[in-house]
């Protein structure tokens, strides 16, 4: 794979996004590629839980501005529809592998980016780590189910607070705001990931046991995940339209 890599030790998979050269930002190969691994990942009686991590530093800077104007030309044109549609499966299937996963966020979480930290079941950030969904900055809405994985984790003024209004959070605050477990130095963040993800890994069938009864016994009794995916897409559609529009 060019911008995935998947290492698997001591029943823990780390599922790598590199390319650093753009922030490890999410493009069509890339979100395809993520999709691939997870399948693979799944598919391994092996891995009892996974760490998602970013080469170079930074966790993931969303998805590429390219692919964001590409899509705004023509929003529902099939091959932009599920170029984009790829973007949000990427970080679906990393929510649904069926073995507990863990967010190991260095630098920055941005746009897309955080739709992926916040699919994980815990979150290891650095303290000085920037959490920042931005969408609303740049004129599109935000797509994914973003308003669910946020308000799920920490409550409906947090979630108006950085989806609505653009907040920016950093490590230390998201652990106050419950988007986060643990916040430590940005040189520990994988380590401390790892280490979590070996307590639970050396029982892969009993990891996926338990990871399945927390995610139905906790699911939100409002909207699903699904759901709103679905739901934000065709709002999303819109706005990258007008913005496109809006730059000739």
């Amino acid at each position: 794979m060019e911008y995935v890599e998947v290492e698997v030790a001591q029943g823990v998979a780390t599922l790598t996004l590199n390319s650093p050269a753009t922030r490890n930002a999410l493009n069509v190969a890339m979100s395809r590629e993520m999709i691939e691994a997870c399948a693979d990942i799944g598919a391994r009686d092996d891995v009892g839980a996974v760490v998602v991590r970013g080469a170079g530093g930074t966790f993931c800077s969303g998805a590429e501005r390219g692919v964001l104007e590409w899509a705004g030309e023509d929003p529902a044109a099939p091959e932009r529809y599920d170029g984009l549609g790829a973007i949000y499966d990427a970080f679906v299937r990393v929510g649904t592998l069926p073995v507990p996963t863990i967010a190991a966020v260095r630098g920055a979480a941005v746009g897309a980016g955080v739709n992926l930290l916040l699919a994980t079941d815990l979150r290891i950030v650095a303290q000085e780590a920037r959490i920042i969904a931005g969408f609303l900055r740049i004129g599109i809405h935000p797509g994914g189910g973003h308003f669910t994985l946020l308000g799920r984790l920490a409550g409906r003024e947090a979630a108006a607070a950085i989806g609505l209004f653009g907040e920016e959070v950093s490590g230390r605050r998201a652990v106050e705001l419950g988007l986060a477990w643990e916040a430590v130095a940005d040189g520990a963040v994988e380590e401390r990931a790892a280490d979590l993800a070996r307590r639970v890994a050396h029982d892969p069938e009993l990891a996926r046991r338990g990871v399945a009864m927390l995610r139905e016994e906790l699911g939100p009794p409002g909207v699903t995940w699904s759901a709103a995916v679905s739901m934000e897409r065709t709002v999303q559609m819109w706005s990258l339209r007008r913005r496109h529009a809006q730059q000739k």
